[in-house]
């Protein structure tokens, strides 16, 4: 008795390989899909396809009309209780996208090559062979679909993929204005000589004294103009509503007291000592991460280190917040601070660089 497997050839044209265990059951016979054999199904498919690319380019153009002329804000269109705006946004599109999605499928089923094919898996990297002949069915797959015979079906294709950058141009408009040169600039640089912007304590708008810090202390400040804008000069209208959070968002400060001769002056962006940004021993800081912007005050009292929580980024408040730890790539952005005439802590300037992360013009801004 012979102990010889049973064995087939590969079809691509290797060696001999042994038979499975099952038997090939081979592919079940063709049957013929209306479409293939009836010119006028395959035309009323050709249309259904089309007709459905353009109800995708329907939606599209109501998705526009929506969002140009429906009223947001204080003063909502309201549909049966709901916004009309995102009911009608939310619709318009998602019938775009569907209408394309079903169409395609539509058109595979019914009018693309109705072939079964077998392919055995070969390593990753193909033989040159192989690649020619993925070319070539690429290209036959291409042809096969009919998309270069059939007008109807490909201008619809085109037209309502087209239309869907629409949308994606047409909501830019949502992100706001270009912020130009504000990202450069904080509040504190409002202050004048005659009303130097004073450093108050967050949420309680309290001045204060330096007498008032000891030794590690650490307390979250903001610009007194947040809270008493006419006495700069500061139009009210300007610290409301999203407006005081965008100015809370870069003005946020942060002051440390630490003994005098901890401190290590620096030099700022234009290459000038730091020796007089600090009253003794009191020194200001921006409380916004440059790594992603996530707000800092976990102080080590005994090294001056700041911890950003996000992602461990450790700043060194004594060496002009410099990066000790962590991802951040650049130091946190020094205020430098005075006293005026009362005592109270007050800012000289604005800061000399702009605060958070960064972003593609910063390095481009000349002051």
């Amino acid at each position: 008795m012979s102990d010889a497997h049973d064995t087939h050839s590969d079809p691509h044209g290797g060696e001999l390989v042994p038979a499975g265990p099952i038997a090939d059951p081979g592919l079940p016979e063709h049957h013929w899909r209306p479409t293939d054999v009836d010119p006028a199904k395959e035309k009323r498919a050709e249309r259904q396809v089309a007709t459905l690319f353009g109800l995708s380019a329907v939606c599209t153009v109501l998705f526009l009309v929506a969002y140009f002329t429906l009223d947001i804000g204080d003063n909502w269109t309201i549909v049966a209780g709901f916004g009309a705006s995102t009911m009608a946004l939310g619709l318009s599109l998602g019938l775009a996208l569907m209408f394309i999605g079903v169409g395609v499928i539509h058109w595979a089923r019914k009018l693309m090559a109705d072939h079964e094919i077998m392919e055995l898996r070969h390593p990753a990297r193909s033989s040159d062979a192989d690649r020619e002949v993925a070319v070539q069915a690429l290209t036959d797959g291409i042809n096969e679909s009919g998309i270069g015979r059939r007008p109807l079906i490909r201008n619809s294709l085109l037209g309502a993929v087209g239309l869907l950058g629409l949308p994606a141009v047409v909501m830019l408009r949502d992100l706001g204005p270009l912020p130009g040169d504000k990202l450069y600039h904080t509040i504190w640089g409002k202050g004048t000589k005659s009303a130097p912007m004073r450093i108050v304590r967050d949420g309680i708008w309290t001045p204060i004294l330096a007498s008032d810090l000891e030794i590690g202390d650490l307390v979250n400040c903001q610009p007194d103009a947040l809270h008493n804008p006419e006495r700069y000069g500061i139009d009210p209208t300007e610290v409301e509503g999203v407006n005081l959070q965008i100015h809370k968002s870069k003005a946020s400060l942060i002051l440390l007291r630490m003994q005098p001769e901890d401190i290590k002056p620096g030099k700022d962006a234009h290459g000038k000592s730091r020796a007089n940004w600090d009253v003794q021993g009191i020194v200001a800081y921006s409380k916004i991460c440059t790594h992603v912007g996530c707000p800092i005050s976990l102080n080590e009292r005994t090294t001056h280190h700041l911890l950003c929580p996000c992602h461990q980024s450790t700043f060194d408040l004594a060496d002009s917040g410099r990066v000790v730890f962590g991802p951040a790539g650049r130091p946190l952005p020094q205020l430098p601070i005075a006293v005026d005439d009362e005592g109270y802590l007050v800012a000289q300037r604005d800061f000399d660089e702009p605060v958070g992360p960064s972003f593609w013009e910063r390095d481009y801004y000349e002051r």
